[in-house]
């Protein structure tokens, strides 16, 4: 049976492409087939006459399934800025229906495991009638929730879990992604999230970790799934 999921986070730089890339990296080691993708981007640079988005790139070269690098990211856009801006100004209409398409084709490779990442938080627009999470919505998979544990985290991710059972996907569980430092008091934050978030936290991880110690979590977080 094919596992599938969602992955966002509580905002942009909160770690979406760190955990998919380490859970389709762990999947490699525990030899099933994983594809990843990471249908829109902004923020890109061109390589051999092609845009390449770095998170792209990281999530292609993570899968086990080897797809094209346009199947792994079919939309992109140069400056790094909210995705429909971006649109506007290349006078590009992008619709979930279409996002949709491009995922599903992608997803007639056989595989056992996929990721479907997202671009900043929940709520990112596509236009001016359209969210990412209409992307989410149409596709059904379980959500995994990205949580970067920084002052403000508990607001964020209260409220990106109630918009997720509000479209009426499930959240397969959550992970606690710490930056270069550690936040005050990340224990008692770490706890009030527990307490207050109905999915499971599947992993606590930072930027930080030593490699090792990083393969060890990210084998852990995959089983959990």
């Amino acid at each position: 049976m094919k596992k599938r999921f969602f992955v966002t986070g509580t905002d942009t730089d909160a770690g979406k492409t760190f955990v998919t890339a380490g859970l389709l990296a762990a999947a490699k080691r525990a030899c099933v087939r994983s594809l990843g993708l990471k249908p829109i981007a902004a923020g890109a640079q061109e390589v051999d006459g092609a845009l390449r988005n770095e998170d792209g790139l990281l999530i292609q070269q993570a899968s086990s399934v080897v797809l094209p690098y346009e199947q792994v990211n079919p939309v992109v856009f140069a400056q790094p800025i909210a995705p429909h801006i971006a649109a506007m100004q290349e006078n590009r209409l992008i619709t979930a229906s279409r996002l949709e398409g491009f995922i599903k084709g992608a997803l007639l490779t056989p595989h056992e495991f996929a990721l479907v990442e997202g671009a900043g938080g929940w709520r990112v627009p596509l236009n001016d009638r359209e969210l990412l999470s209409d992307v989410a919505k149409l596709l059904g998979f379980p959500v995994i929730l990205v949580v970067n544990m920084k002052l403000g985290c508990l607001n964020h991710a209260i409220l990106t879990a109630e918009s997720i059972a509000r479209d009426g996907l499930p959240l397969a569980g959550w992970v606690a992604n710490t930056g270069p430092e550690k936040m005050p008091y990340y224990d008692e934050n770490l706890e009030t999230l527990k307490a207050m978030l109905s999915a499971p936290l599947l992993g606590t991880l930072s930027w930080c970790q030593d490699e090792k110690v990083s393969q060890n979590q990210f084998d852990k977080l995959f089983l959990a799934l």
